[in-house]
């Protein structure tokens, strides 16, 4: 790995970060508030949150089997795609490499920071090589993304060549493990103390069912943790938002039950769609979706919307022509998906 002041923009590894009234004091107990101009009244609500999450992420370093200091939180996951190219992508110099197809929002990130994006394509399995995404790289390369499971074709990349990636490349390898949680592999953040150029991205949205409170997670060497601290609003996550997640995390093993589900669910609904005349081909997955490709995705589409049902278009992506992305819902959604399928011509 390259030393991490080359890897970071110069004008973020001499910044001087804002210091929020609750980082002065860190360290030392208080009752009394008088330093941030908050209103005295209406406790808890009137009081700014803890800007480093730190109770939280005791409860997540137990959960997640992560350290408390390799671990960040953020606005959803964008948040930390965003830091990423903000902390260590110069604009109009550096690049950053990605599989394709691929999550969204990386290429979205990188044009708003005007940083150049090289896709690289998967193959008719959607792996990848790890040969392919090196050679994309030069002397300008910071990141390299690679999802997985990935999305929108819900398989796992094959765990060797992560690896040789990881160890190939002088930048960070950013592995974004929303969907892991539906996988059997190992994820990849127990190995971050073993790869210090790694960073994995994990969320609250989809296994722990918490869309809705926007906490992402990244999981990196204290050293780059730091860096994101130092660029990141100070207060980032918001009160209501920390306590949902601790009260989420109180429960893993309920959230393994319903994990289990969606997973008897999908094996289901795979088999189901088999059966549909419209069905060409069901892609293998390792998510709490599939990707299935149709006799015709944007007329399916259509009808499906006519009738409320709303279901992921995937046809205009890279690979991914006359596809629709499935998420697995409860029974009565699934159900009423499959009975509507039944009737199309």
């Amino acid at each position: 790995m390259m030393s991490l002041e080359k890897l970071v923009r110069p004008n973020i590894w001499s910044l001087a970060p804002y210091s929020s009234a609750r980082d002065e004091y860190s360290g030392h107990e208080a009752h009394v508030f008088l330093d941030a101009n908050e209103n005295p009244y209406g406790a808890p609500l009137n009081r700014y949150p803890d800007p480093l999450q730190r109770k939280l992420k005791e409860r997540i370093a137990q959960v997640k089997d992560v350290p408390a200091d390799h671990i960040f939180l953020g606005n959803g996951s964008d948040e930390a795609i965003d830091l990423l190219y903000r902390c260590f992508c110069e604009p109009r110099q550096d690049n950053v490499v990605a599989i394709e197809p691929t999550y969204g929002m990386y290429k979205v990130c990188a044009d708003i920071n005007d940083v150049e994006y090289r896709p690289v394509l998967l193959d008719e399995h959607f792996q990848i090589k790890a040969a392919s995404l090196l050679a994309a790289c030069d002397e300008h390369t910071k990141l390299i993304w690679i999802c997985s499971p990935n999305n929108p074709t819900g398989n796992d990349i094959e765990r060797e060549e992560v690896l040789k990636v990881i160890q190939g490349f002088k930048g960070l390898v950013v592995v974004d493990e929303a969907y892991s949680d539906f996988s059997r592999l190992r994820p990849l953040r127990l190995d971050i103390q073993q790869h210090p150029n790694l960073v994995v991205l994990n969320t609250m949205s989809k296994a722990w069912a918490s869309a809705a409170i926007r906490l992402g997670m990244a999981f990196a060497s204290p050293e780059i943790i730091a860096v994101f601290n130092k660029v990141k609003y100070p207060y980032n996550v918001n009160l209501l938002t920390q306590e949902q997640a601790t009260k989420m995390l109180s429960d893993p093993f309920e959230i393994d039950r319903k994990v289990q589900l969606i997973l008897q669910q999908r094996t289901q609904m795979i088999e189901a769609f088999r059966l549909l005349p419209i069905c060409q081909q069901v892609y293998p997955t390792d998510a709490n979706f599939f990707l299935v490709r149709v006799t015709d995705a944007q007329a399916i589409y259509d009808y499906l919307v006519e009738r409320g049902i709303i279901v992921r278009n995937r046809t205009r992506v890279t690979l991914c022509n006359n596809c629709l992305r499935i998420t697995v819902g409860t029974r009565s959604e699934n159900d009423e998906l499959l009975g509507a399928l039944r009737q199309y011509k």
